[in-house]
């Protein structure tokens, strides 16, 4: 099974999303962000966001391919961007391997 930065790394989705996306990814708040796109209180840990993040992406681009009217492509922008908020706090989160003087 592939862990939760892996299941971000094999989508593949529209290059403009995702170049938008990359572009939000600077102004990328979690408390202000993830309550609202999550509909939660506050801003859980980053794995279980990625986590809910990564189904509401897979509805939203169940809509896009279906052509649904109720898509909204900002909405998609935006939890595209908080996965790739995500994805990036928690890879700054692992433990570092430690470097072996040769």
């Amino acid at each position: 099974m592939l862990d939760v930065l892996g299941m971000i790394a094999v989508r593949e989705r529209p290059g403009l999303l995702v170049q938008a996306a990359r572009l939000g990814v600077g102004g990328y708040d979690r408390v202000r962000d993830l309550p609202r796109l999550l509909g939660t209180a506050k801003a859980p840990r980053s794995g279980e966001a990625i986590l809910h993040l990564l189904e509401r992406e897979d509805d939203l681009e169940r809509r896009r391919a279906a052509g649904d009217v109720a898509y909204r492509p900002s909405r998609h922008v935006a939890v595209l961007t908080a996965l790739l908020g995500e994805a990036r706090a928690l890879r700054a989160a692992l433990p570092r391997p430690a470097l072996v003087a040769a």
